[in-house]
């Protein structure tokens, strides 16, 4: 059934696109500018796909975009799905899937976060190094279609070197800053608690969302390559004294956003 659903979804995309997509990007709260920069696009509503669940969460414009960029043949999900608004994990990753049956092969995934590094300030970029999965669940469970992917994927390169050494040479060239770190995934939609940091602290993990990790498990599964960059929009509970706001979230995402837009454009002509 999943897969039948995946491929009703593709045969209706395939029937308002004339060239298939080759990079696949996933943009976060606040960071959809760089939807704005794509050559001819061609704008599919998530409720207009067969299948596709509905974004619920502000900053999520719920809209898929094919087009070009710089030379690249772009998918762009202008907004994605996250575990607490009560989609199970194949339903977060359905467009992933999509994706690869369309044929995308690389995937950009964009974040915005909370940091747990110390060194860390809000408007900071990271390129995620690694991740944890926080939750206790992901979106392989269940009875494995070989159709798609093996049973039991390697998980050793979750975010590929190749994608990460071009990101980091564009990003010196440009003079973007940026951090490298591992990302954590908290089911949500409460903030964490401060004991909560302090143990994913003490874990390894530099910051932490709500998103993110499901798709990138998803796409290792299916063979894509995944780069992954978060915008750190505020300091997490316990590290910083401020209370949260997702109002605020937006707002310093949209600030960074710009940088974020240069450095992935770049990123894109020279993959």
């Amino acid at each position: 059934m999943f897969y039948d659903d995946v491929m009703e979804a593709k045969s209706y995309i395939q029937l308002h696109i004339n060239k298939a997509p080759e990079v696949g990007m996933i943009l976060g709260s606040g960071l959809g500018q760089l939807s704005e920069q794509i050559e001819h696009p061609i704008t599919l509503p998530y409720d207009s796909i067969p299948h596709f669940p509905i974004s619920r969460v502000a900053g999520h414009e719920g809209n898929l975009i094919i087009g070009e960029m710089h030379g690249k043949s772009v998918m762009v999900m202008q907004g994605r799905f996250h575990y607490f608004e009560g989609y199970d994990m194949k339903e977060i990753t359905f467009p992933v899937f999509v994706m690869k049956m369309l044929g995308v092969h690389d995937l950009i995934i964009t974040n915005a976060c909370g940091g747990i590094n110390r060194t860390f300030q809000q408007g900071d970029l990271m390129l995620i190094d690694d991740f944890i999965n926080g939750v206790s669940v992901n979106p392989l469970i269940g009875v494995n279609d070989e159709r798609f992917g093996p049973r039991f994927p390697d998980m050793s390169e979750p975010y590929s070197s190749d994608l990460r050494n071009l990101a980091k040479t564009i990003a010196d060239r440009l003079m973007i800053p940026y951090h490298s770190g591992v990302y954590t995934m908290w089911q949500g939609p409460y903030y964490e608690t401060a004991a909560e940091i302090r143990m994913f602290e003490r874990a390894g993990s530099d910051a932490i969302g709500m998103s993110t990790v499901p798709e990138t498990i998803a796409a290792n599964y299916l063979g894509m390559r995944v780069l992954g960059i978060s915008c750190i929009t505020n300091m997490a509970t316990g590290i910083c004294k401020e209370k949260h706001s997702h109002e605020e979230v937006l707002k310093v995402a949209e600030t960074a956003s710009s940088r974020l837009c240069a450095w992935i454009q770049n990123i894109l002509q020279e993959m």
